[in-house]
């Protein structure tokens, strides 16, 4: 892969598109995702928290912009890094961090309400209904049914800016081919990915699928321009080279920043997030003053940050030629001298953070409230189905909850489209919506 394809500016659906004088088309990109409606209901899904109350627990629009800063940062360094080797023009290290920043604040911007927890909702309500599917669920092939019932967050975020939001289905928010590179963390659809699955293929790129079959042929568009190598089978490509550094920032943010929400909220001790982020960056020997534990936590995660910043910039330039080759396949996390700590962060979230009692009833009541919604709005496409999608000849019932609930049946013609657009709505929802949805549509 070489740098002068990788940053594409050319647009997906626009490509005679002029960029504006002294300003980045890339930070044209930033705007396009910030100003956008799906990035403005992220202030209400959960992170690790959900639907908790304390001010300082992060939200996921809190969440993406830590992102993208800290991915800024990091692409800004390592760009230095590869103009003085020559590896990259002069200038262009402005345009890899303005490239990253966009893909970061974008990375979470399809994840539906109350997490993973609803990621699993969803994929189980759909699940439930393709075991011994009828109806609209019997004309689905069976290699797109993980689509599904693996629904998958990273797949729905490239949806939303291809296909649905702003220019729906003309390039969606019409970002740069490069933007799209490093946005799409897993470049491979369900069926290639069930195929390279049965291959024992453990590419970190195949981890999961993130692309819907539909939306293929739009990123297969951006990879030849991009210069991504292909997979071993159709739809399958290598990653981006700045994926690794989108990948790496959400890391680096979600392991250190869920340990302080976890001290906010009591769930971990002052001490016990204190030993972790003083092995991760060194004990301060100055005394702390007058400094309350909630200050002192906060300057160690910021130092935190910086020190897994240096080790993710160094693990990128080390293994520079296997990224650019499409061969690496680790995160650099993993690959750099923070590694180790990070797995013990990462041990002590799962048995500490994501098991608090608290967050358990959530995320079953969560549960609940995405089975409900889906449910109760199931029957506005079984009835344009039987209506051969015509919007206009839905009954009554149906044609109320489309009214009431403003869903859009632009472009449902099949029952592959009926069931994304299920999706869309769906996981389109913020978590106080899906309750009060929830509720509306079960009379409580």
């Amino acid at each position: 892969m070489d740098w002068t394809r990788l940053l594409s500016s050319e647009r997906l659906g626009d490509p005679s598109y002029v960029p504006q004088a002294g300003r980045s088309l890339f930070v044209q990109d930033y705007d396009r995702i910030v100003f956008s409606a799906p990035f403005r209901r992220l202030a209400n899904k959960t992170q690790v928290e959900p639907l908790y109350q304390h001010d300082h627990v992060h939200h996921r629009l809190i969440h993406s912009i830590e992102v993208g800063s800290v991915g800024r940062s990091m692409a800004t360094r390592i760009g230095h890094a590869l103009v003085q080797n020559g590896d990259l023009n002069p200038g262009d290290e402005h345009t890899i961090a303005n490239i990253v920043q966009a893909a970061c604040v974008a990375h979470d911007i399809g994840n539906p309400p109350f997490g993973h927890s609803g990621e699993d909702a969803m994929g189980n309500w759909f699940a439930e209904r393709l075991e011994d599917p009828h109806g609209i669920f019997g004309d689905i092939d069976p290699a797109l049914a993980p689509e599904f019932t693996a629904f998958e967050g990273n797949a729905q975020g490239f949806r939303i800016l291809t296909r649905l939001e702003m220019y729906r289905n003309e390039g969606g928010m019409r970002l740069s081919k490069a933007t799209l590179g490093a946005f799409t963390k897993y470049p491979v659809t369900a069926p290639a990915k069930t195929w390279l699955d049965s291959t024992d293929n453990d590419y970190i790129g195949r981890k999961k699928f993130g692309l819907f079959a539909s939306d293929a042929a739009l990123f297969a568009e951006a990879a030849t321009t991009l210069g991504l190598p292909e997979g071993e089978t159709a739809q399958s490509w290598r990653r981006h080279p700045l994926v690794f550094i989108v990948e790496a920032a959400d890391d680096i943010c979600y392991n250190i920043v869920d340990l302080e929400d976890a001290f906010t909220t009591g769930e971990l001790s002052y001490g016990s997030v204190r030993t972790l982020l003083e092995e991760l960056c060194g004990k301060d020997e100055r005394p702390l003053g007058d400094k309350t534990p909630a200050e002192h936590i906060a300057i160690l995660r910021a130092r935190g940050i910086g020190v897994a910043i240096d080790a993710c910039v160094e693990a990128f330039l080390t293994h520079y030629d296997a990224i650019m080759a499409g061969t690496f396949s680790t995160s650099l996390i993993a690959a750099g001298s923070s590694g180790e700590i990070f797995g013990r962060i990462g041990t002590l979230a799962r048995d500490s953070i994501f098991t608090a009692q608290r967050k358990i009833e959530l995320e079953v009541s969560g549960r609940r409230v995405i089975e409900n919604v889906m449910t109760g709005i199931l029957p506005v496409y079984e009835d344009l189905a039987r209506k051969h999608w015509q919007r206009d000849a839905l009954g009554k019932r149906a044609d109320h909850l489309v009214r009431a609930l403003n869903l859009d049946l632009r472009a449902v013609a099949s029952p592959y489209e009926a069931l994304h657009a299920l999706a869309d709505f769906t996981s389109g929802m913020t978590d106080r919506y899906a309750l009060r949805i929830s509720r509306m549509l079960s009379g409580t």
